[in-house]
């Protein structure tokens, strides 16, 4: 099986303010938010990464889709350094983050019309994948509707057609469910599936065990910044649920940090 991403020793540090450092608990000028994260994933596989909030599941996937530098390590993305050839690595992948915040004064038509030009898109293959999306997404009827009036669920299926608007093979998603109704996330979930059935590399990450557990061929679980485990979902739960192996392995790696 073809290796798609080689993630290799990455390390984060944020600097804080005394208000941070107050609110993080901290008596330190500076937070570790990726501590030494490696792990692997293959073509067609989907991989996630599972942790409570602020374990750095978004700054690893950022610092794999080139939107922040690693103070140390890197991620090579289908032969392709993030670090050394960020354009290259940004040609490849489909990232969303539910932090993705569209113009309220722009329509989807024209955002997704812009963000296909960035990839020099032709324009007859631009019509094309927008009429394929929308249709999924049900966005027709809000095509030429500003985003700043639309709904919540609207917006982040906008943002996920604009993600993917050049069909590309890997796509990293974080907390591609986190905030929507259920019908609103099930159509998310439904679309991760068909693009699983596709042959697409997925990287997901989220906090939601049966989404992860009935999509993922493998879960890596980061804890405090740390990769904590990694393997298969079987094998990381034998004969558990992957909620109760994370729970037991997220209660014994904080005792050993206290």
């Amino acid at each position: 099986m073809k290796e798609i991403l080689s993630v290799n020793n990455l390390v984060k540090t944020f600097k804080l303010s005394k208000k941070q450092q107050q609110l993080k608990k901290l008596n330190k000028p500076a937070f570790v938010a990726v501590d030494n994260v490696s792990f692997k994933s293959y073509e067609g596989e989907v991989f996630g990464l599972l942790g409570p909030n602020g374990a750095g599941k978004t700054t690893t996937m950022r610092m794999i889709a080139t939107l922040i530098n690693p103070d140390s390590g890197d991620a090579i993305v289908d032969g392709v350094s993030a670090v050394k050839n960020p354009c290259a690595v940004r040609r490849n992948i489909g990232f969303l983050t539910n932090e993705l915040k569209l113009d309220d004064f722009f329509t989807p038509n024209y955002l997704f019309n812009f963000f296909a030009d960035l990839h020099d898109m032709p324009r007859d293959l631009i019509a094309q994948r927008r009429t394929q999306l929308f249709e999924t997404f049900g966005i027709n009827k809000f095509a030429e509707v500003k985003v700043g009036s639309m709904s919540q669920g609207m917006k982040q299926k906008t943002s996920l057609a604009i993600s993917i608007a050049h069909d590309p093979n890997i796509v990293i998603f974080d907390e591609p469910t986190n905030g929507l109704d259920v019908i609103t996330a099930k159509v998310v979930t439904d679309f991760l599936v068909d693009l699983k059935a596709q042959g697409k590399s997925i990287i997901l990450s989220s906090h939601i065990f049966h989404l992860l557990e009935g999509l993922c061929d493998r879960v890596g679980i980061i804890i405090q910044g740390k990769m904590v485990a990694c393997d298969t979902v079987s094998n990381l739960a034998g004969e558990k649920t992957l909620e109760e192996t994370f729970f037991d392995i997220y209660h014994q790696t904080t005792k050993e940090t206290m």
